[in-house]
Parts: structure tokens; C-alpha cells; sequence
């Protein structure tokens, strides 16, 4: 008479556990609960078990599902990044962000490659994809450390350069990505593959890539705000614009092969600048925010659900690069670069230490998975789940109160 449909029991298994991380953390905190690692918990349990559940699914063997997945969830919250920055100029307010990416990212990258190298004994290749895949913080998870909604106002320095940095560094970590794929492919390094590497894939498409995201951004806050004026698309409320804006300026940008992630977040950033005031951004904010969080909970769960296929390819040589990342290369390379800026210590340490590791990285291995055979796919795998898992645990609990204590303001 009851038949346990594996879809509905994964529909059921799945609801129960995105509902109960966001539930039981309102039992000890009255904070907006840190559910980022009950997600992969409950993930885990639900899949392990629960009578009925289909199979998990093998990043290393679907990589595309994981990889078209993750890039919806990255790209709409890059652009929800974009729209929470309510000011762009200010002294000194640029700087932090800048060396962050131009000085702490490359130095986590060759860091992340060299320790893979030695501990693991990675390729070049394998060096270079494991320091891309896990260099950008997350735009997605860092939402106890990044600005508010935008037209709230006080976007304190560590905020602000959390904030930019998550909206940028995914964007600048292809071109590390691009070329561990381009040596993995030709299987040696050779000045003419740097050179062409230098021109396609660092200017050119990262020059497009801004353009790109600048051009659909105003054409955008045009659509919505001024064609017609007396009576604009805005004046509806609705904010399915929002996602239609950012796959339109990713996809365009794409298109052109420029850097799609770095098109969504300068498309937000050009559209808070239309009408600055109007109370609409909050709608269009909210709106991505929504999608951002049910994507991210799908993945989370989803990653929960694969960790017994990962489990075999874990050992030390990936917990050690997990744990080096999160406390060692990421803090000492941002608390360096960030000496002589208007930081105080207090707020150096915590724009250091709270660069967190999710859905970008996981975007980037299964890109590469798919564009390229990759040697030792599931210790690549293990690594980046364990980095994600203790990230989403070590910084998600203790953010919040950090960040309020070295801004002032309540999260």
C-alpha cells in the first residue's frame, strides 16, 4: 500500500535536514544560526541513514551536475555582493581589497601548490589546480562577515574588504585555473603556453569580464529604472530581474570569453549606482539572496551526502593542507599584505583569519574535472570538502561575535 519512492524520500530527507540546520541552532543562540556545517552534517545523515535514499552523487564521476550547480549559486551571489555596496570611493577604502588580490592571493596559491607538492606529491598541474580551487573566499557562505543589505549604511573597513574581496577573488582565480588545465593538457610549462595564458586568459578576460559586467549593469538599471520613465519596470517590485540580470550579464559575458563571475558582481556594483536611493535594491537584494540560500543548502547537503565516496581518498596529506590553509597560509599571507593600511591589529587579524572556503571551490574542481582527466580526482575532492567542512565550522561559529567585536556593530 506504501511504496518508499526513492525521489520522495530524498524530497522529504532533504527538507528535514536543510529545515532542522537552520531549527536547532535557535536552541543555544539567539545569533542568525551558523547552519552552514549542520547543512553537510545532516547531508551526511540523511543519505547514510535514511531508509530509501537514492545513491548520493559522486562529484567525481558527475562532475558537470556539481559544476552547473555551483556556478548558478556563485554568480547569483556575486551579484547579490555587488548590490550590498552602498559606497565606492573613500580614502584608503580600496587598499586592503587590492593587496588581498594582488599580493595574498598569489601567495596562498603557490603556498597551497608547493604543500600539495610536497605532502601529496601533486603534479605542477596538480599544484596549481589545488592553489586555485581553494584561493577565493567565498561570496556565498560569508554573510556573518560582509556589509548589509544595501541602503543600511555602515560599512566598517573590515566589512567592506571581506566584501569586495569575496566579489573579486573568484573571478581572479581562473586564470590560475585556466592554466593548471593548460599544463595538465600540454603536460609541461613552456614560455610561449605562458605567454598565450598571460594574454587570453589574465588581460583579456578579465578586462572583458569587467567591461562586460559594467555594460549589463547599466543597461540593467536602465531597463529597470528609466525606460519609460513614468512608468518603470522597478515601480512592479518584482525581483525575478535580479536573476534575470545576472545570467543575462554572465551569459553575455561568457559569450565574448570573458570572466563571467567577475561580469556578476561589477553588473551589481553598476546597478546599486542607478537610482542609489530607490528602495527597490533592497527587493532585487533580497530576491538573489533567496535563491543564493536555497542553491547553497542544496549543495551543502549535497556535499554531506558525498562524503562516503570521498572518505577513501582522505588521509593525512589532505588534512594537513585543509588545516594549513585555514590557519596558517590565508592568516599569515592577508595579516602581512595588510600591513601599512589603515587596519588596526584587531581588524587585520580578523580580515586575515575569516576568509572562508565554500562554493567556489567546488565550482572550480568540477570545472576543471570536466574539462580535464585529472590525476588523483578524488583526493582533489577530499581535500576541497574537508577545507569547505572545516571552514564552514571553524569560521562560521565564531564570525559573527569576531566581526562584531572588531567593528562595533551588531551582526
Amino acid at each position: 500500500m506504501f511504496e518508499l519512492d526513492p525521489y520522495h524520500v530524498l524530497l522529504a530527507a532533504a527538507g528535514s535536514a536543510i529545515i532542522a540546520s537552520y531549527w536547532w541552532p535557535r536552541f543555544f543562540s539567539g545569533r542568525e544560526p551558523a547552519a552552514s556545517a549542520l547543512l553537510v552534517l545532516t547531508g551526511l545523515a540523511a543519505f547514510s541513514w535514511v531508509p530509501g535514499m537514492p545513491a548520493a552523487i559522486d562529484p567525481t564521476s558527475a562532475p558537470r551536475l556539481w559544476e552547473v550547480t555551483a556556478e548558478l549559486c556563485v554568480i547569483i551571489g556575486l551579484f547579490g555582493t555587488g548590490l550590498r555596496i552602498d559606497k565606492l570611493t573613500g580614502h584608503g577604502l580600496w587598499k586592503p581589497t587590492i593587496r588581498l588580490l594582488v599580493l595574498a592571493m598569489p601567495a596562498t596559491i603557490i603556498a597551497l601548490a608547493f604543500v600539495g607538492w610536497w605532502l601529496a606529491g601533486l603534479t605542477l598541474a596538480g599544484g596549481l589546480l589545488l592553489g586555485a580551487i581553494l584561493s577565493p573566499t567565498d561570496p556565498v557562505l560569508a554573510g556573518d562577515v560582509q556589509v548589509g543589505p544595501p541602503l543600511e549604511g555602515g560599512e566598517h573597513p573590515v566589512r567592506y574588504a571581506l566584501t569586495t574581496e569575496a566579489g573579486l577573488n573568484d573571478g581572479l582565480a581562473f586564470p590560475f585555473v585556466h592554466l593548471g588545465v593548460l599544463v595538465a593538457t600540454a603536460g609541461v610549462l613552456t614560455s610561449g603556453l605562458f605567454l598565450e595564458w598571460a594574454l587570453r586568459d589574465v588581460i583579456y578576460r578579465i578586462v572583458v569580464g569587467a567591461a562586460g559586467g559594467a555594460a549589463s549593469g547599466w543597461l540593467l538599471g536602465h531597463v529597470l529604472f528609466d525606460w519609460p520613465r513614468e512608468n518603470s519596470l522597478s515601480k512592479t517590485q518584482t525581483g525575478v530581474v535580479a536573476f534575470a540580470g545576472v545570467i543575462f550579464a554572465y551569459g553575455f559575458t561568457e559569450l565574448l570569453e570573458g570572466y563571467g563571475f567577475i561580469a556578476a558582481f561589477v553588473a551589481g556594483l553598476v546597478l546599486r549606482r542607478e537610482e542609489s536611493e530607490d528602495r527597490f535594491h533592497e527587493r532585487l537584494h533580497d530576491f538573489s539572496q533567496s535563491l543564493e540560500h536555497t542553491l547553497t543548502a542544496i549543495l551543502l547537503v549535497a556535499l554531506g551526502a558525498a562524503l562516503p565516496s570521498l572518505w577513501p581518498h582522505f588521509g593525512w596529506p589532505q588534512a594537513v593542507i585543509g588545516l594549513a590553509l585555514i590557519f596558517v597560509i590565508r592568516p599569515v599571507a592577508a595579516w602581512f599584505v595588510l600591513w601599512g593600511t589603515d587596519l588596526g591589529w584587531r581588524s587585520r587579524a580578523v580580515v586575515a583569519f575569516y576568509g572562508v572556503r565554500g562554493i567556489g571551490s567546488i565550482y572550480y574542481l568540477a570545472y576543471a574535472g570536466h574539462h580535464v582527466e585529472l590525476v588523483d580526482e578524488g583526493a582533489l575532492w577530499a581535500t576541497v570538502a574537508f577545507a569547505i567542512v572545516l571552514s564552514t565550522a571553524i569560521h562560521g561559529l565564531t564570525a559573527g561575535i569576531a566581526v562584531e567585536q572588531a567593528t562595533g556593530q551588531p551582526q
